[in-house]
């Protein structure tokens, strides 16, 4: 623990090297190349940092949601490979295209749209996204003749490339997911029939390229596995061999003794039983402290676990610390790694009956991230 008053008042350190060897590890695992996914400001820990970690630990592709995601890459001088897959109706690639962005193409509007962009005779390369079962993006299974045919038709006269055919999986059962592996070699042979040979399939995320390695293929797209979290309720990070990246930190703004009764944050859905200790923690659900986990999400104090105290505000939440001696200053750790004594983003996930993705996304832009390595 750093000593008294170092701590940050809000603050997420990203351990660049868990990413990195989080990566490494998976390839190992996996034997087939990794395509890092660092959308969503890569999963809350820093898209660039993220990426460029990612890459160290041999990423061979790094892939975003938006191609406002991707430019922001370009723009922060990382040159790898980078697909882009969801899009805005009516939306011109115009801009991808210049700064060689991969797309990713969900409709026979969007290969159009991937078409017109190219530019000087430079193909523009894209990504046939299938929808093999989950009913999101992809192109519907009826559409398929018409949008493979059409691809096949543009890349001949040099207007696209079709660098790589994908989906992605349900995780719901191994069934089902055998079952979209099925699709989805009936889109490749189909795709296959009209001349398009793609460089890369893909179609397995962190659960799949973990448990299932039919699915496999030429790629996995790792994302919650690469920051060091499972995707899994009955296996922990350790087990897969995982450490994660960032650990969410903040210091004790106020301390005060209260009397037996004493109520605690709104609605008094805590009363102190004796007289205790309270110490304040300036982080809350404006940061991405979920309010869900009022009451029983947990902290470490001076190597010691507790939990929140009554409702979690905008701001600021409290812990009951009982009689331990504790001062303005001191750190208090929401989460980071389990296998340090510390809380878990899981553990958060937990008591706010939801994800760890969600845990680790949606922290505020309040909280300095600081990379370290």
């Amino acid at each position: 623990m750093p000593a008294r008053g170092r701590a940050a008042v809000r603050e997420a350190t990203i351990d660049l090297d868990a990413i990195a060897d989080n990566v490494r590890h998976l390839r190992r695992l996996t034997g087939v190349d990794v395509i890092a996914v660092v959308k969503a400001e890569g999963y809350g820990h820093g898209a660039v940092d993220s990426a460029t970690a990612a890459l160290a630990g041999g990423a061979n592709r790094l892939a975003v949601a938006t191609v406002e995601e991707a430019l922001a890459l370009r723009r922060a001088g990382v040159n790898a490979a980078v697909l882009a897959w969801l899009h805005a109706p009516d939306r011109r690639f115009d801009d991808a295209a210049e700064a060689g962005i991969e797309l990713g193409i969900s409709s026979f509007e969007q290969l159009v749209a991937a078409s017109e962009a190219a530019s000087g005779g430079a193909p523009v390369a894209v990504h046939l996204k299938v929808d093999t079962g989950l009913s999101r993006n992809g192109i519907a299974a009826a559409e398929w003749p018409r949008v493979f045919a059409e691809a096949a038709r543009m890349e001949r006269i040099g207007r696209i490339r079709v660098v790589g055919l994908f989906s992605h999986l349900s995780n719901a059962t191994r069934d089902d997911d055998m079952a979209q592996l099925a699709s989805f070699e009936n889109a490749a042979a189909m795709a296959s029939g009209v001349g398009i040979e793609p460089e890369v399939q893909h179609l397995a995320a962190t659960a799949a390229a973990i448990d299932h390695p039919e699915t496999r293929l030429d790629a996995v797209r790792i994302g919650i596995g690469m920051y060091g979290l499972s995707p899994f309720a009955d296996r922990s990070s350790a087990d897969l061999g995982l450490r994660p990246a960032m650990t969410l930190r903040g210091q004790i703004a106020a301390v005060r003794r209260v009397p037996a009764g004493s109520g605690v944050s709104y609605d008094f859905t805590y009363r102190a039983e004796h007289e205790t200790t309270l110490a304040l923690v300036p982080l809350g659900y404006a940061d991405g402290v979920p309010r869900q986990a009022s009451g029983s999400g947990p902290v470490s104090i001076g190597g010691r676990r507790y939990r929140v105290a009554g409702r979690i505000a905008m701001d600021q939440f409290l812990v009951d610390v009982g009689d331990a001696e504790v001062a303005v200053g001191d750190e208090v750790v929401l989460f980071g790694d389990p296998t340090l004594g510390q809380p878990s983003a899981t553990d958060w996930a937990d008591a706010a009956g939801t994800i760890n993705y969600e845990i680790v996304t949606r922290i505020g832009p309040r909280v300095l991230r600081r990379a370290v390595s």
